[in-house]
């Protein structure tokens, strides 16, 4: 990261957490624990798993061989939707496929709960029509909460969370998340939901901060002239625009000369510059992670123009 850079953003927990991590989403057999491992040489000390993800063991094996010292970096996993009644259980899981005593951060993945009994592979439940009856994502929390009594995770924490949903888990809720994680770029800076977490002292991690599968971003001319100017890439400007919001970012790539210039190029934006980047999503507004739960779960997408 270039000086002058935010390296570290601190949770309303008091702990921090690294401003660029590394993402683990859809990396596949044998390329997840390689790319953590280029990851972890590279400098990165915030790694961003999840049991969905399907790699965490892989994933592990690096840990368990790192010569980083535990306290050195951070580590994110999350709670699946059929997993919503069984959260100590399915921490233990994690943690004994990440080969780590504990976690710094535990996110409820979605905030949808899944009938676990419907004999469904692992992560290939019916999102539409398995829902669980008679429990809710406050119910979930409640459980998440008791895990604070214990030494196995540090912070707690939600993703993919409306304000609506975030506004009605705070009803209930005793310990307000330390973090919300959610998509967020210039197509999608969902401006309601960063104010609400601004004003309740939760941070938010993006996800797909370079965009999606398919997306364009990093060829819009804002983009890229602000690199040419910068003499940086066009990931480095978008990383760098999450980062100046305030997010921490968590990208994702198999390629060990990305994978570097994704920490390294960080770099600090003009005003203008993020002006001009916050422009993007007046006009060309993008959701490109948006799976079928059956029910409304962006409720901030709501009298947006997104494609």
């Amino acid at each position: 990261m270039m000086a002058g850079t935010t390296s570290h953003f601190t949770l309303n927990t008091g702990a921090k957490i690294p401003a660029v991590g590394f993402g683990t989403w859809k990396a596949g057999p044998g390329e997840a624990g390689r790319s953590v491992e280029l990851a972890s040489e590279s400098g990165y000390r915030h790694f961003d798993c999840a049991p969905l993800y399907g790699n965490e063991k892989e994933i592990g094996e690096v840990f368990r061989a790192s010569k980083v010292p535990r306290d050195q970096y951070f580590v994110t996993t999350k709670l699946w939707s059929s997993d919503h009644t069984r959260v100590a259980a399915a921490l233990e899981k994690s943690l004994s496929d990440l080969q780590l005593s504990y976690v710094d951060l535990y996110l409820m993945h979605w905030p949808i709960s899944l009938d676990p009994n419907t004999g469904a592979e692992y992560g290939k439940e019916d999102r539409i029509h398995g829902h669980l009856a008679g429990w809710e994502f406050r119910d979930t929390w409640k459980e998440m909460e008791k895990l604070l009594e214990g030494n196995k995770v540090k912070a707690i924490g939600v993703a993919n969370f409306s304000s609506r949903n975030l506004n009605t888990l705070l009803e209930t809720a005793k310990v307000v998340p330390a973090v919300n994680q959610t998509e967020l770029h210039p197509f999608l800076p969902q401006d309601e939901l960063h104010r609400l977490c601004k004003e309740k002292g939760i941070h938010q991690t993006a996800f797909g901060p370079l965009g999606g599968s398919g997306s364009t971003l990093h060829e819009e001319p804002i983009v890229t002239s602000i690199a040419e100017k910068r003499n940086v890439t066009p990931a480095n400007v978008l990383l760098s625009w999450g980062i100046q919001k305030g997010w921490s970012v968590i990208p994702k790539s198999t390629n060990a000369g990305r994978i570097r210039n994704n920490l390294e190029g960080v770099f600090s934006l003009f005003d203008e510059e993020m002006d001009q980047l916050n422009s993007l999503a007046k006009s060309k507004g993008r959701r490109f992670n948006r799976p079928n739960w059956g029910t409304v779960v962006f409720h901030d997408d709501e009298g947006l123009n997104l494609e």
